[in-house]
């Protein structure tokens, strides 16, 4: 008995995590949308921070071994969405989440869609900024221009998915998420709630597994380098500005974004927070 209540003391229980998951999505998606419009796109530049950092462990590593370099770049992107819930950010992937709150009965379905909207509206600011700051900031042109090609490579993979598959990457990117973020909400300290998002967050980012705000920045960033990059870009990595023809954005948003999008929805939303908050809420 003495265990359990120390153990009560140091994390809160699944019920009480269903019931914070549920306090936290009325919270959100009551506040005014102004603010959780300005609060999506630090959320944005956050993970898009993260994948300048992922970006930066993966260029130049080809002869290290490739499940490593993954893991490495899995572990470090997770920064992105520690900083997104130690400042509080609004993050659309983790927005899904609010569907506790309507399923609860505490918002209505168009506060909620609404709320999404602004959110992801406000992440893709955020992220898009990010992109271009880089882009003036000349970082495509790093190590010799190989970190541009890291950044052309991954952003041209991403939208070779097939329609379902970027859909089911979707799904998968967003259990992870959402698993990261719930679990935080045991934690009673700065560190618990860090720590715990590590791992599940290297998880979804080693795997290749698709986050829509993570590619409102990496696509945009791979289109901009493919058609605005100057002559000497492409020597120094002695490739055809050819090859990258097909970043765009129709493929961009129909082949990545959309189904991506949506499987994030799925993922987080679905399978991780009605899940998690149904089974433990006190019945």
């Amino acid at each position: 008995m003495a265990a359990e209540k120390s153990t009560s003391t140091c994390i809160s229980s699944p019920a009480e995590m269903s019931q914070i998951g549920e306090d936290a999505g009325a919270y959100k998606v009551s506040k005014k949308q102004f603010y959780s419009f300005l609060s999506a796109i630090p959320a944005g530049a956050f993970i898009a921070l993260a994948f300048i950092f992922y970006t930066t462990t993966q260029t130049d590593a080809a002869g290290a071994p490739w499940g490593l370099t993954k893991l490495v770049g899995g572990l470090v992107f997770s920064v992105g969405v520690i900083m997104v819930v130690v400042c509080g950010s609004e993050l659309f992937t983790s927005s899904t989440m609010t569907l506790v709150a309507r399923a609860a009965g505490r918002i209505s379905t168009l506060q909620m869609l609404r709320n999404w909207a602004v959110v992801y509206c406000g992440n893709f600011i955020g992220s898009v900024f990010i992109a271009f700051v880089v882009w003036f900031a000349g970082q495509t042109m790093a190590a010799n221009g190989q970190w541009g090609l890291t950044i052309l490579n991954t952003a041209q993979h991403k939208i070779h998915h097939s329609w379902f598959e970027a859909f089911n990457l979707g799904i998968l990117c967003n259990i992870m998420v959402c698993i990261a973020v719930w679990m935080s909400y045991a934690g009673k300290t700065l560190t618990d709630k860090a720590f715990i998002m590590i791992l599940p967050i290297g998880l979804f980012v080693s795997s290749g597994f698709e986050h829509s705000v993570a590619n409102m920045f990496m696509i945009p960033l791979g289109i901009i380098t493919a058609h605005f990059s100057g002559p000497e870009f492409w020597q120094a990595i002695g490739l055809n500005p050819e090859q990258y023809a097909d970043l765009d954005v129709y493929h961009f948003i129909v082949k990545n974004l959309i189904p991506v999008t949506l499987g994030n929805i799925i993922g987080g939303g679905v399978c991780i927070a009605l899940y998690q908050w149904y089974t433990n809420r006190p019945h």
